[in-house]
């Protein structure tokens, strides 16, 4: 079976990556994403994972601290996050490459676009962390502009909620899903699948997103094969 897209932008919440813990790493997890990821790379699909921080740090709710400064602290938050799910594929035998914005030569790569483009064409998983590198800017918005700038065919955003609803359907029974959006109505009708700067970025530059629920890994493959999950929005 041939997959739908050839490179794809994947976004992994902290959240995520900490599992039922709600904090830290769950190497259990990691390595059931891990093996989802395997199968698509196996497949021929390019991968680039953007990865939030907020299993370690929540900038926002860091009380009177200056903003610049926990954006800071998030973005190493990114960075740890990276380093683990670089360390869950490599033991699942995959060639991975971690490119952080925030120069830590002893630790990471340099985030370089040129050099990004050439690990995808040796068939190499690239993992971007700290963000965009500067504050203010969400990993949702770092995630954006990736995914504009490898010209990945999509941005995957894999939440805990298996598409965009009008209203949260955690808190509302009524809550209805929409299989396919525009990024209009997205911004006319305050959705809060991503901030609005990430969905402008998109829509700027062409980059259709999936939101889909990864409490079932599969819907990694599933996504990349081009079954019908979550929500198009284009």
């Amino acid at each position: 079976m041939e997959p739908k897209y050839k490179r794809v932008l994947l976004k992994l919440s902290g959240e995520a990556l900490a599992g039922q813990k709600k904090q830290g790493l769950d190497y259990d997890i990691i390595n059931t994403f891990g093996q989802s990821i395997k199968k698509c790379v196996d497949a021929g699909v390019e991968i680039g994972i953007v990865v939030g921080g907020g299993n370690f740090w929540r900038g926002r709710s860091s009380g009177a601290m200056d903003r610049t400064r926990a954006d800071h602290i998030g973005m190493l938050a990114t960075a740890m996050n990276a380093l683990a799910v670089a360390d869950g594929l490599e033991h699942l035998g995959m060639e991975v490459r971690v490119q952080t914005a925030i120069s830590m030569p002893q630790v990471a790569e340099p985030y370089i676009r040129n050099k990004a483009m050439r690990h995808f064409e040796k068939g190499r998983v690239v993992i971007f962390g700290c963000g965009t590198g500067n504050p203010f800017f969400s990993t949702d918005t770092a995630a954006a502009l990736r995914a504009a700038e490898i010209e990945a065919d999509i941005f995957f955003k894999a939440t805990m909620v298996d598409g965009v609803y009008d209203k949260d359907p955690h808190k509302y029974s009524d809550a209805v899903k929409y299989d396919k959006l525009t990024f209009s109505e997205i911004l006319a009708k305050g959705l809060k699948v991503m901030d609005s700067t990430a969905a402008a970025l998109c829509q700027d530059n062409n980059v259709p997103i999936l939101v889909f629920d990864l409490s079932r890994p599969d819907n990694i493959y599933d996504a990349c094969m081009g079954k019908e999950i979550g929500t198009i929005v284009e």
